[in-house]
């Protein structure tokens, strides 16, 4: 497996990450013993970086995280997240929380759940704009002095919270959406302020949440339950041209002799090595094939032309439902 240092001074991970949301949420039907052997096998393959969050599955993601990692905890580079509050009696609903005991609070929570005494990575799921920033970090700082943290990341965080939060603690990684029809990071600063403040980037949904694999032809394929049935870029005439897009790379991945998912990853891994994607899969046919774009090359032409078909803001519609949630 290729490794990559996660930011300029950060510890050398896997190059290509595994998001585990989908196990337990928003995408559909949920298969625990294939959840747990996707992970084992992302790590039997050499994925160091095993990517959760407390809010996925209001905690039940944390727990099948745990009980896949039970016995191979040394194996993993593991990452969760704190900040975003579902109601279990409304998972609709969404709130945000960065008061400093609140912290502390979620961070326990998390530890007990994945069944460990420290996690790897913790990051700021989003920015709480009612809490000072340097008050929310200062608070994660005293987890990383109490042996509960090894590193600090932010996620979807403003340019201007990132260099904030950066005097107050290092901070190693920034997650973002980051893919061929997610390019917001590059255009409006966070790309900058995250390579100036020396952090890795750790790009989720790569695959544009599956369409970039070209194998999502009608939205009425999804689960009752996938949130996509309802994404702003899978509805109507959106998903229409959305899905046109998609087969450029398709054409590019057969003259290549590789699959589209694998085109795409691929064009992620050339932005840098400074940038781990965490694609999310809860399948092993899915895992292998993602690990094996790390081996697809791409010259300076194709990612040039890929760049041209999929400028920033080519893809129709929204990331998300509402957008105030990111860039904070």
């Amino acid at each position: 497996m290729k490794q990559r240092h996660l930011g300029k001074n950060g510890p050398l991970v896997s190059a290509q990450g595994l998001g585990c949301m989908g196990m337990s949420d928003f995408y559909g039907p949920r298969d625990e013993a294939e959840s747990i052997r996707t992970i084992r096998r992302a790590l039997d393959l050499g994925v160091t970086m095993i990517d959760t969050a407390d809010t996925y599955g209001t905690g039940e993601n944390e727990r099948l995280v745990g009980k896949a990692l039970n016995g191979r905890r040394d194996h993993a580079f593991l990452a969760t997240k704190f900040g975003i509050v579902r109601d279990p009696a409304d998972p609709a609903a969404r709130a945000i929380n960065g008061r400093p005991d609140y912290v502390k609070s979620a961070c326990e929570a998390s530890l007990r759940r994945l069944g460990v005494d420290y996690v790897d990575l913790y990051y700021q799921h989003r920015v709480d704009t009612n809490v000072p920033v340097e008050e929310t970090v200062g608070a994660m700082a005293e987890l990383v002095a109490e042996g509960k943290v090894r590193y600090l990341g932010l996620s979807e965080a403003s340019a201007r919270s990132l260099r904030r939060a950066a005097k107050v603690h290092a901070i190693t990684a920034v997650q973002n959406e980051w893919s061929l029809w997610s390019r917001d990071l590059e255009k409006n600063d966070q790309l900058a302020a995250a390579r100036e403040s020396g952090c890795g980037i750790v790009a989720y949904s790569p695959l544009g949440r599956g369409i970039l694999t070209g194998a999502i032809d009608s939205p009425d394929d999804f689960a009752s339950d996938d949130f996509r049935r309802t994404s702003e870029r899978f509805v109507g005439e959106n998903f229409r041209k959305n899905r046109e897009l998609v087969r450029h790379v398709e054409a590019m991945a057969a003259r290549k002799g590789c699959t589209a998912s694998q085109i795409a990853l691929a064009w992620v891994c050339a932005q840098g090595e400074d940038v781990v994607p965490i694609p999310g899969t809860k399948r092993v046919k899915y895992l292998q094939e993602n690990v094996a774009a790390l081996d697809v090359e791409l010259c300076a032409d194709d990612v040039d032309a890929l760049e041209t078909i999929f400028s920033p803001g080519a893809a129709s519609g929204n990331r998300y439902a509402d957008m105030s949630f990111v860039n904070r």
